[in-house]
């Protein structure tokens, strides 16, 4: 696999090739990734994988019009003929207002810190065979487990090189470990299967195995037998791994895009009262070890750190060099970068902060209501706001969590869930996107 060296003097030599047959701007991003992973099933050796992958992306622009195209060809004809390619294609467009490159003064021009996103070690395959094997035993001992879907372990390398005609030129590499196992508890009719696992930039930072298979087992076992739930109604608990994608649907209606083609439930709200004022919800791209920790975006803009909810208020849009033009906005350093195409919106290690009350003290005065451990559909429109998921979990009853149940519609909008969220204390940060439990008030829940 190629170096963030050797990428980011493709990226040049792209840029070059790409203005020498008539681009009047252009920019080149190269991705390049190699993983390796480890399963077993049933305290066997079940698949041995490893995988590599290259490629890069040149976009484009002929006075207002531009054109994007991508390749894993490298050779030196194959680059020329991508960039003359992209030129003609770019000649042919119709003209894009809002397209271009990010001005240099917003450009990442510092001396970059070491965020520590790869610890360099290489784990071997019986390295990881033997942590596969750790955490599936692991799962396989809780009592109520009957079957196994299997453990693996994982470590991958990836990296990224971005440069522009007007002058930014970087590049970076990173890492990560990943522990996982799934298995099945239950007999006959009535098999319920689970999973746990964790990814860290380090290997030292995951848990033990154990601790993850245990999990796995765990959340299995606790899900057989599973009774329905009155229709009404009532309080709804998400646990911390259905919950960040509660978050992320806030995220996805604060996009720039998103708010430029009025596809967001929030145009012409973004002054109103969302959250609880108690409720901050933060953005740290340049935290140590974080997994989607970076210094600049994907048009090279500079990242920092800002709170998008303060005071239960968002303070802004997330926007690319596009959706910023369009809107009369400031860049925000959120452009994400595939191999080819227009840049997209990514953040980076976003949280909500943790609330003041346990869990245990969060469900206590709940007389009846539900815990959430799974969710499923995509019954969420950003464009309404209307939120509508299938669902399983735990039943509350007395403030305590009793039996497990299944097949629940659950149902609400995003803006009455947002001001009736009350978050827990147990936050980790372990996903890039993170939340505490949280409790929301007044949720419609089918059950059977």
């Amino acid at each position: 696999m190629m170096d963030s060296n050797a990428a980011l003097d493709r990226c040049r030599e792209l840029v070059d090739l790409a203005r020498s047959m008539g681009a009047d701007a252009a920019d080149a991003a190269a991705r390049a990734s190699s993983s390796e992973s480890v399963s077993v099933r049933l305290g066997a050796l079940e698949e041995v994988e490893r995988s590599e992958s290259e490629e890069i992306g040149l976009r484009v622009f002929v006075g207002r019009r531009s054109a994007s195209i991508n390749t894993s060809d490298f050779a030196p004809d194959g680059l020329k003929l991508l960039a003359q390619r992209a030129v003609e294609m770019a000649r042919l467009a119709p003209e894009d207002p809002y397209g271009g490159l990010a001005p240099r003064d917003a450009l990442f021009s510092g001396e970059p810190l070491d965020l520590d996103l790869s610890d360099r070690s290489e784990p071997s395959p019986a390295d990881l065979r033997e942590a596969a094997l750790a955490t599936e035993d692991a799962a396989r001992a809780v009592d109520g487990v009957t079957n196994s879907n299997g453990g693996s372990a994982s470590y991958s390398r990836s990296v990224f090189a971005l440069a522009t005609s007007n002058g930014f030129a970087r590049g970076h590499s990173g890492g990560s470990h990943t522990l996982s196992a799934s298995v099945v508890a239950g007999e006959g009719g009535d098999k319920q299967t689970d999973y746990a696992y964790r990814t860290q930039r380090h290997r030292s930072d995951l848990p033990d195995p154990a601790e993850i298979g245990r999990e796995a087992g765990e959340r299995a076992v606790r899900k057989v037998g599973p009774g329905s739930i009155p229709s009404r109604k009532m309080p709804v608990v998400f646990d911390p791994r259905v919950g960040s994608g509660v978050l992320g649907h806030l995220l996805g209606a604060i996009a720039g895009p998103s708010i430029a083609r009025k596809a967001s439930f929030l145009v012409g709200r973004e002054t109103e009262q969302h959250f609880d004022e108690t409720i901050r919800i933060a953005e740290n791209p340049h935290r140590l070890r974080g997994l989607r920790s970076r210094h600049y975006d994907g048009e090279g803009v500079a990242t920092v750190e800002r709170a998008l909810v303060e005071d239960g208020r968002i303070t802004g849009w997330l926007t690319n060099v596009a959706s910023a033009a369009q809107l009369g906005l400031g860049l925000t350093g959120h452009a994400s970068r595939g191999g080819g195409g227009s840049p997209g919106i990514a953040v980076s290690n976003v949280v909500m902060e943790a609330g003041s009350q346990s869990v245990a003290d969060l469900i206590a005065d709940i007389e009846d209501g539900l815990f959430v451990t799974d969710l499923f559909g995509q019954g969420v429109n950003l464009v309404t706001g209307d939120y509508s998921r299938g669902a399983s979990g735990l039943r509350i009853r007395n403030g305590e969590l009793a039996g497990p149940v299944a097949e629940i519609t659950i149902a609400s909008t995003l803006p009455d869930m947002f001001r009736a969220l009350v978050p827990a204390d147990d936050l980790e940060l372990v996903r890039g996107v993170d939340v505490p439990t949280f409790r929301i008030d007044g949720m419609s829940v089918a059950g059977q």
